[in-house]
């Protein structure tokens, strides 16, 4: 059509791109992608200067493609449905966008969770006074329980450690959360100290749980299996202060390569639950695990 001083179409003045962007609260850049990918055309457009021109009567479907691409709904499904949008056509194409959502819920909750999981983790090595070896109140925590080690044939840390990442889609492990060792009881610790009999994912949905009690608790440095003379001195520290270690023997690393260059730097975090003996107790306080 021809477009006068004052366009006028179907009845209706016509407004520039500019006007009409204002009117309907978008950028003049966003009807310009819209039209680009088929979703609105303008209502008529100059042809000495290719000016786009637009009618009121397309608020309409400026509204319709506004609430779906803010819900999240994809502009090609948008377009899919645009022009022959019927009832019927929108509500499956609501039903996929819930869809969509709820994985994306699913995600975004799994996401929160490893943050809140590591940056306690973070927090707690800064916290931690890596010199000392003693007895702490740590609260119950759970985790997912891995399938035994094989140590047979002498394999390497690594090589265990990737076994375990390997059967983690079929325990449902999101490796995502830290990982950490177990050994059975403190005579396996001190016996083969980088041979753990497990390792395990520290998610919170797991059935397996460590739980709440009193721990001797002592620190290291070093890359993955790497303690020092860490578990013979919390050994010596049991018995001069007369306790009995029971249970596993838990290893976490709280400084990892997420926070740290350097392997050796590592900071490991042992503990293993703890009672006093017949002659006198081990101090006793609390940490926030």
């Amino acid at each position: 059509m021809s477009i006068q001083r004052d366009p006028v179409f179907n009845g209706k003045k016509l407004m520039t791109i500019k006007e009409f962007a204002s009117f309907a609260g978008i950028e003049q850049t966003t009807l310009r992608y819209w039209e680009e990918v088929g979703l609105i055309t303008p209502a008529a457009r100059n042809p000495e200067n290719n000016y786009r021109y637009y009618s009121p009567l397309q608020m309409s479907t400026v509204n319709f493609i506004s609430l779906l691409s803010g819900l999240g709904v994809p502009l090609k499904d948008i377009s899919s449905v645009e022009e022959e949008r019927t009832p019927e056509k929108i509500a499956r194409l609501l039903a996929q966008q819930v869809n969509r959502l709820d994985m994306e819920m699913h995600r975004l909750r799994e996401s929160y969770s490893i943050i809140h999981c590591l940056l306690s983790r973070i927090n707690l090595g800064l916290q931690a006074n890596e010199d000392e070896i003693a007895v702490v109140h740590i609260e119950d925590s759970p985790y997912i329980l891995g399938p035994p080690n094989d140590w047979r044939g002498e394999p390497s840390f690594f090589e265990t450690f990737m076994a375990f990442c390997k059967q983690a889609p079929r325990m449902r492990v999101n490796l995502d959360y830290p990982i950490g060792a177990l050994h059975e009881s403190m005579e396996e610790f001190l016996r083969r100290p980088s041979e753990p009999q497990y390792y395990f994912s520290i998610d919170p949905t797991g059935f397996d749980k460590r739980p709440e009690g009193d721990y001797l608790v002592g620190y290291a440095r070093g890359y993955y299996g790497e303690f020092g003379d860490l578990p013979q001195r919390m050994a010596a520290y049991a018995e001069t202060n007369n306790l009995i270690l029971h249970g596993p023997v838990y290893v976490g690393c709280l400084h990892d390569e997420i926070c740290l260059r350097e392997l050796d730097q590592y900071l490991m975090r042992i503990s293993v639950a703890a009672r006093p003996g017949k002659k006198t107790a081990a101090p006793v306080w609390k940490e926030v695990s």
